[in-house]
């Protein structure tokens, strides 16, 4: 299945400063398989150590961490040589072993023209134990499958092609098209397990199979942060939070029967463990909009589109023949999928605005960057209604220069008010 990930692993390779690369991301989404295909593509030999099946392999990292050392002792269990320049190193759950991860800066120092590729989840718990080398490593965020991905693993190369371009008027076919395949997205999500299950027989029912055994092992990797969270609470923080996508979340109406910086902390590792985002508000908007952030206020995300519907037990057969898309789940699944696709394009920095005024309900759901401007994105069922809260950001914050309103009909523009209306299934490139 082609990633957008293989683009970036590309350019990396190619780069002139390279560094050992660490990628990032939840449980599931691809990492391994993405880094083996590359391996294959594009170098005459790959070693790959899965540091979490062979734990019996930390030794090596466990003393000396010389690169030369390192280097033998693994040439020596792949049966293979390691060779800089021509082979890549593959070193899979590396946060399985923390001494591994504070060997990549003498693998850089010792032997630069060596390439080196990490990957891991529940990296942010391993990373939190280290004093890490910065500047010696480059980190690499992966996601799960976006909706033109999906596309591209059912074979519409075409209709993923038009997703990678600025959104424009489509032929009346192709947008009705591109929904219904978004109808389907909205519910397989972007697993690549999930996408490849229902791709096989077109089957929703086989992706919502693979959907719960992920959830599952997601509950059971909770047995990992205990230490840090009671498991149980982590469990109400995540169905709940799947719930109120879209809505401010205030830790003493998440769960029941916990403390308030005991909801806290179950919420922070969830993060950590890219299962959930953080999506702050901002009190005032200009750059950087991290700036004016209110600690107070913010709204949360999952992982995946897919996951949410069947941690929210959806009565699919009823929900997936809503006319709109934006009526599903009350929109719920629809702001979902917008905050899961701009934060690829937005690297996770993702923000909404809430008025500061005491009593106020004022808010557009999402802001984005591109090339130094802000843009206010709003999700709406449809071009009517007063958009109050959009008009209010952008008469009283110049520093963004356009609305942009994510719904089910065509593409049209508003010069004179500053907003565009674009089709919902364009989120992942309106910027």
């Amino acid at each position: 299945m082609k990633r957008l990930i293989d683009d970036q692993l590309l350019h990396w390779k190619t780069s002139s400063r390279r560094k050992p690369l660490i990628i990032r991301g939840g449980r599931q989404i691809g990492k391994t398989w993405s880094v083996d295909r590359f391996g294959q593509d594009h170098f005459g030999s790959i070693v790959k150590i899965d540091l979490e099946k062979r734990r019996d392999l930390h030794d090596i990292f466990a003393g000396d961490l010389s690169s030369q050392t390192i280097l033998s002792q693994l040439a020596l269990v792949a049966g293979q040589r390691i060779v800089p320049g021509e082979t890549l190193l593959f070193l899979d759950e590396i946060q399985a072993c923390p001494r591994a991860l504070m060997a990549l800066r003498y693998l850089y120092e010792e032997h630069p023209a060596l390439y080196v590729v990490a990957a891991g989840s529940l990296l942010e718990f391993a990373l939190g134990d280290l004093s890490f080398p910065v500047g010696r490593v480059r980190f690499l965020d992966m996601y799960p499958m976006t909706f033109a991905e999906f596309l591209w693993a059912g074979g519409q190369q075409q209709l993923a092609e038009i997703l990678q371009k600025p959104p424009v008027q489509l032929d009346r076919a192709v947008h009705h098209l591109l929904l219904n395949q978004l109808r389907q997205y909205f519910f397989v999500g972007g697993m690549p397990e999930a996408v490849r299950a229902y791709h096989e027989n077109l089957s929703v029912l086989d992706a919502f199979e693979v959907q719960t055994e992920i959830l599952d092992s997601y509950r059971q990797d909770f047995a990992k942060y205990a230490a840090r969270a009671d498991k149980n609470c982590l469990d109400g923080v995540l169905v709940n939070c799947a719930a109120k996508v879209g809505e401010q979340i205030k830790y003493a109406r998440l769960v029941e029967g916990f403390s308030n910086p005991t909801i806290h902390k179950a919420f922070d590792l969830l993060c950590m463990a890219k299962v959930l985002n953080r999506i702050p508000a901002v009190k005032t908007v200009g750059q950087p909009l991290g700036a004016g952030i209110n600690n107070k206020k913010f709204k949360s995300s999952l992982i995946d589109i897919g996951l949410m519907q069947r941690l929210n037990r959806l009565p699919v057969d009823i929900e997936i023949r809503q006319q709109d898309l934006l009526t599903i789940y009350r929109g719920k699944l629809a702001e979902q999928f917008v905050a899961q696709e701009l934060l690829v394009t937005q690297n996770s920095e993702l923000y909404y605005w809430a008025r500061a005024a005491r009593g106020s309900t004022a808010e557009v759901d999402y802001l984005v960057n591109k090339d130094d401007r802000i843009y206010a994105v709003e999700v709406k069922s449809g071009k009517g209604g007063s958009l109050k809260s959009l008009h209010m950001l952008l008469d009283n914050y110049p520093a963004c220069r356009e609305g942009l309103v994510l719904y089910s009909g065509p593409w049209a523009e508003l010069p004179e008010q500053k907003i565009r209306f674009i089709p919902l299934y364009y989120a992942g490139s309106i910027v």
